[in-house]
């Protein structure tokens, strides 16, 4: 009886290699997804908010958390460093909120964000840090945040759905893949022409001495 189905059990054990083999070979030659989080990527589509001359030979990005203490104090400091170096100097702020460590970092820098699409990022990024120890004590910031909106010349109704919007979420997205692909670990993190300023007692003259030694181009 076996030898009688012999025959068909071999044809049956070759077909199933070949399709097996084929199967194989066929994912091998097949060009694999690849997924990219290089620095060109993120930044060609979202420039960041950006505030000096678009020239400017020295470009300064940081990478802040509105509510972080740190950030806070740099803020004044950082205000000075751009009066002080002008049109030699542009700044980029990108969203980088500590989460698990200030529970309203994130709704902050979506007030940020939303006071943007109605051209008035700087002015709630301003008002967030010179007003930090406020809102950081209060059990609920929405109220305060949209006081700060109307302050400083918004339509309030619109503020406050933009601050749920989508497209907000998406703004502060982005900024943290592109502190994730240059491997941005806490606030503040300041970066001057590519290089990170590391962070010490005397970052403020630390950043100073970075812009100093950066090429002016000229």
């Amino acid at each position: 009886m076996l030898k009688r189905y012999l025959p068909f059990l071999i044809i049956g054990a070759v077909l199933f290699i070949a399709i097996v083999g084929g199967v194989v070979w066929f994912r091998w030659q097949r060009p694999q997804p690849t997924v990219t989080n290089s620095p060109t990527t993120e930044t060609a589509v979202d420039p960041g908010h950006v505030r000096g001359e678009a020239n400017a030979p020295v470009t300064l990005e940081e990478f802040g958390d509105f509510q972080c203490p740190p950030c806070g104090r740099l803020y004044p400091d950082l205000k000075k460093i751009e009066a002080d170096y002008g049109p030699r100097l542009r700044v980029v702020f990108r969203n980088f909120p500590l989460m698990q460590m200030h529970k309203h970092a994130l709704e902050a820098a979506h007030a940020a964000e939303a006071a943007s699409l109605q051209g008035k990022f700087w002015e709630m990024h301003d008002m967030l840090y010179e007003n930090q120890q406020q809102w950081s004590e209060a059990e609920n910031v929405r109220p305060i945040f949209l006081q700060y909106a109307r302050t400083i010349g918004l339509n309030v109704e619109t503020f406050d759905r933009d601050m749920d919007s989508t497209q907000v979420s998406r703004s502060i997205i982005n900024d943290l893949r592109r502190g994730e692909t240059l491997q941005v670990k806490a606030t503040p993190t300041v970066i001057v022409n590519g290089r990170e300023v590391l962070y010490t007692a005397t970052f403020s003259d630390d950043i100073r001495a970075a812009i100093n030694a950066a090429p002016t181009g000229k």
